[in-house]
């Protein structure tokens, strides 16, 4: 007879190493033979004050929701599936911390984090599969995207090199925002659109508003970034653009008002043209800064210090050391950086191991993850005062 492995506890995993660029200590969390990972960088993992950290893993050959001890390093199982139907990295925290909830096929799912009870509060409808979900300011509701299953004519694999992204946009599936009570109930259809709909993420303040995207390469959609007053059922756009702008990668700032983003101009390729920007949800206030630095994603509290995870690492990098995770820091002269924070030797294979930093709550800390020793794995590293930090050049002499 099989004994559940929830409530399982790992030993510490932990160790210290310091960054060959820049020295600064370097904390890997987690150490084992398989891919470990934190939420996606849109979805804070840290609860209990802080002394906890929700993760995902693929240890014993299974992907499962994990909790690590940031205090003792001692690593709880709070999940315990089979194979890799649960979609661990999208899993969202309650705002009190006290639940988590996540999606297993057509299945939303919750757990509370201390009696791991869990409970099926949501199934999508025939013909449609879960995207991604997040919770309200006040933790009443679960906003997700339920999209058109278009299997039988597209085959996809998005988690792993993005196999059927740009098909399935131009597809335009019929897609619906749906609300979900977060202890269960009836659900209902919040606005729906045949075009593919995808980050659906909640104002971390606001219970009110909630901001996706028309899903795609950026260049492909009619417009990337929206807003949504759950209340009014009133839709707009964020950040309207010129016909050559693409902006992506949005995030909620820690107050709930201002959605942060990274864009190019005419091409991808083009050194010049990006810029990182953020704006208020009524399209007021836009502050945007040029950078010549090619990046995968940026995150970022506030205004004043954003971080970055550069590219994917190369054993021969050339002039520059593209893999690195750098900081810009907003001063009364515009943006300053980047600067090296650390090297990630990231390779981006799959979603999984997308290097994805994002600061603790508190702005102190930088959570990363990155597959150099072959295995995706945890990494976190204290921020220190930005003016020590090398600038990111040309040369790497």
């Amino acid at each position: 007879m099989s004994t559940s492995a929830k409530g399982k506890v790992w030993p510490a995993e932990w160790s210290w190493t310091k960054d060959l660029i820049t020295g600064i200590p370097m904390r890997q969390l987690t150490n084992h033979l398989s891919h470990s990972f934190h939420l996606y960088f849109t979805n804070n993992g840290w609860y209990d004050n802080g002394s906890k950290l929700l993760f995902g893993s693929d240890r014993s050959n299974a992907t499962n929701l994990f909790s690590l001890d940031l205090i003792r390093g001692d690593i709880t199982q709070l999940t315990d599936y089979s194979g890799s139907t649960a979609a661990i990295q999208q899993c969202y925290l309650s705002p009190d911390g006290l639940k988590a909830y996540y999606t297993k096929e057509k299945q939303m799912i919750s757990i509370h984090l201390d009696t791991l009870e869990e409970q099926v509060i949501y199934e999508a409808p025939a013909g449609f599969g879960l995207g991604n979900l997040s919770c309200t300011a006040d933790g009443a509701w679960i906003c997700a995207c339920i999209k058109e299953d278009l299997s039988d004519r597209i085959q996809t694999s998005l988690g792993a090199g993005y196999i059927g992204f740009e098909e399935t946009a131009r597809a335009k599936p019929h897609c619906k925002i749906v609300l979900i009570p977060a202890d269960g109930g009836a659900s209902k259809v919040i606005h729906e659109e045949k075009v593919w709909i995808g980050h659906v993420n909640a104002s971390p303040t606001q219970p009110h508003l909630l901001s996706f995207c028309h899903e795609g390469p950026w260049d492909l959609v009619d417009h990337r970034i929206w807003c949504m007053n759950i209340e009014t059922g009133e839709v707009w756009k964020i950040r309207t653009s010129e016909d050559n702008v693409f902006v992506g990668h949005e995030y909620w700032h820690a107050d709930g008002l201002r959605i942060g983003y990274h864009g190019y101009t005419e091409s991808l390729h083009n050194q010049d043209g990006k810029f990182i920007g953020s704006v208020r949800y009524d399209n007021t206030e836009c502050e945007e800064y040029a950078f010549p630095f090619q990046n995968m994603h940026i995150h970022s509290n506030d205004s004043e210090l954003i971080v970055g995870d550069g590219q994917q690492t190369s054993a021969y990098h050339g002039d520059q050391f593209q893999d690195t995770i750098c900081l810009w820091k907003k001063t009364d002269e515009g943006l300053e950086g980047p600067r090296i924070l650390c090297r990630h030797r990231g390779s981006f294979q799959s979603q999984k191991i997308h290097v994805h930093p994002r600061f603790s709550p508190d702005g102190t800390q930088v959570l990363f993850t990155s597959d150099l020793s072959g295995y995706g794995n945890l990494y976190l590293v204290d921020v220190p005062a930005f003016e020590g930090l090398p600038k990111q050049v040309l040369s790497k002499e």
